[in-house]
């Protein structure tokens, strides 16, 4: 422990210095500035990462690589124990009726059924993808799950290969 250091925290409403207050102040004249250039003057204000005029860091380093996370598929996973409490069996279970009631943020989002609960009457499903515990669940209280189409495969090449032309 340093003596300097013994009331941090402690004194709470010490008083800031007053710079450019005449020269007995310890602080007068230029108020710890130094004397001319662009940070002595009034309303002074520089990005943290200016370097003075030359290549910034961040431009010299070489990027690399490619995330893949705003091309990325959304799969919302919905359990079976929340629909029992939010929904009874004669409602169809679509995410547009999931975002509804809150269970998914988007209706747009890829849902997938999860859980192995045990379901009191025959639901009916429309999800994306569904766990083999869920489909088990289900298709024992006698309910029935449709898997809706997900987003289509990506098209390499829409133009076709110079192959494929040739040949037709």
């Amino acid at each position: 422990m340093n003596i300097n250091t013994v009331n941090e925290g402690v004194c709470k409403n010490v008083r800031k210095d007053r710079v450019g207050r005449g020269p007995g102040s310890g602080n007068g004249k230029t108020a710890g500035r130094g004397m001319n250039g662009q940070k002595s003057r009034a309303g002074f204000s520089m990005l943290p990462t200016f370097e003075g005029g030359q290549l910034p860091l961040a431009r010299r380093i070489p990027k690399r690589g490619f995330n893949n996370k705003r091309f990325a598929d959304v799969v919302e996973s919905v359990s079976l124990k929340t629909v029992v409490r939010k929904f009874d069996a004669s409602v169809e279970i679509t995410p547009e009726v999931l975002e509804e009631k809150g269970l998914i943020s988007s209706a747009k989002s890829i849902v997938k059924l999860i859980g192995s609960e045990e379901l009191s009457g025959a639901y009916k499903f429309k999800v994306h993808r569904v766990s083999e515990g869920a489909k088990a669940s289900v298709e024992k209280a006698g309910g029935s799950i449709e898997i809706l189409p997900g987003k289509k495969p990506v098209v390499k090449n829409k133009m076709g290969s110079k192959k494929t032309k040739k040949a037709a």
